[in-house]
């Protein structure tokens, strides 16, 4: 099947936003073509920075860009900027990796590679501090509202039985093309569930059997020294036998898992949460499944669906071990999604001229 080229930029209406280099790479891997040469210069609007890669996923043109920096305000500016170029953007898709949490609200188990789709998001650093509390702001002019009535339809529709079902199996499918096309299955491949470890909230990442050191070696202690704070885990000595056993997922066999979909409440905020206490407050606080950097800036700016590979459980022993394979699952899931955004007759006209 053939699908006509836009001619001009008011013609693209989805935008793909990515954080990080390994993101972009990741999802540039799953477009079907790319329209960008000299005969396709959609160019961009006068002070706009960004910088844009224009293609196809699926039935639909889409354009790419990757912030040069990452937090709220970057991610703000990049969307406020891409709106001015393109401005039909009716979805925008915010793909990456983030942290999550070890379960959802509802007891289900979250693995590493598993992927989060934004119900709604909340800033969990946007609040009050007060001398042995942090209150969040959560007055009607304070949060972040909810996705339009289109996005909400789509997200409703995805999380039935028979949609979920359908956004499993195009993904597992789109990620076996992704590490087909890459040329580099082991970089995009699955690190394997020996990998995926989790410690008890109270079990912090520092160095464990050293006297000398200022981490003390006492697991009761929370004093930790700069030196740790960067070091692996097998430096520091964190003793894997505190590792929690948790069940084989369902969708799982011995050594290896297909990663799941969850949707749910995202925490957006300027801080990276490398603690597995802080990230507990804020599980109990705002519900919230996912940490992220950039979802609040873009949520205010487009409208917005954020699809985020979870690569650490964000605590102080996270590594970046699955970011890579995070970044690949997130990206065959925001192509699965896409697959099912229909068109609609306006769209359709736009680029045929027949109704």
């Amino acid at each position: 099947m053939s699908y006509p080229i836009p001619t001009r930029r008011q013609d693209v209406d989805i935008a793909i936003i990515c954080a990080l280099p390994l993101e972009h790479n990741a999802i540039a891997l799953l477009f079907d073509e790319f329209c960008d040469d000299d005969r396709n210069n959609f160019g961009k609007a006068a002070g706009d920075p960004n910088y844009y890669l224009t293609g196809r996923i699926g039935q639909h043109y889409v354009v790419l860009t990757v912030m040069s920096n990452i937090g709220k305000s970057h991610a703000a500016s990049a969307a406020a900027s891409l709106r001015s170029s393109y401005s039909n953007i009716r979805l925008a898709l915010l793909v990456g990796v983030c942290g999550v949490a070890p379960q959802t609200c509802d007891g289900e188990d979250i693995f590493l590679g598993d992927v989060v789709v934004s119900k709604t998001v909340v800033q969990y650093d946007l609040g009050r501090r007060y001398p042995h509390k942090f209150i969040p702001r959560d007055t009607i002019d304070e949060i972040l509202g909810r996705p339009n009535k289109a996005i909400r339809n789509l997200l409703v529709a995805l999380e039935t039985d028979t949609g979920r079902t359908q956004l499993r199996q195009k993904s597992a499918s789109f990620l076996a093309q992704l590490q087909q096309k890459s040329g580099m299955k082991k970089k995009y491949g699955y690190p394997g569930l020996m990998e995926d470890k989790l410690f008890p909230a109270n079990y912090i990442h520092k160095h464990y059997g050293s006297p000398t050191c200022s981490c003390k070696g006492d697991a009761g202690t929370e004093s930790t020294c700069s030196e740790a704070l960067t070091a692996p885990c097998y430096l520091t000595g964190c003793d894997e036998h505190y590792l929690l056993r948790r069940p084989l997922p369902e969708n799982g066999s011995e050594g290896k898992k297909e990663p799941d979909i969850y949707f749910g409440c995202i925490a957006s905020g300027d801080t990276v949460i490398k603690s597995a206490e802080a990230r507990e407050i804020i599980t109990q606080q705002q519900n919230a499944i996912a940490f992220e950097m950039e979802g609040a800036g873009v949520w205010d700016e487009l409208p917005c669906v954020i699809i985020k590979g979870a690569c650490d459980y964000a605590d102080s022993h996270k590594n970046k071990k699955w970011q890579n394979y995070a970044a690949a699952t997130a990206a065959s899931v925001s192509k699965a999604l896409l697959e099912c955004y229909t068109k609609d007759d306006h769209e359709i006209y736009a680029f045929t001229g027949q109704w």
